[in-house]
């Protein structure tokens, strides 16, 4: 028999990942869209009054 869980030893870990900070469906790829780098058409789709 084991003593009470006040005497227990626990090992707690820093590193381990449950859950990811993101989920496939909340980026491009998720919604069909293709993975590349949106600059230049954020830059292109710059309002006018911006300049």
């Amino acid at each position: 028999m084991s003593g009470p869980d006040d005497e227990r030893r626990v090992d707690l870990f820093d590193d381990l990942d449950i859950l990811p900070d993101t989920t496939g469906d909340e980026s491009g790829p998720g919604w069909g869209d293709a993975e590349e780098d949106s600059t230049e058409r954020l830059l292109a789709e710059r309002p006018p009054h911006w300049d």
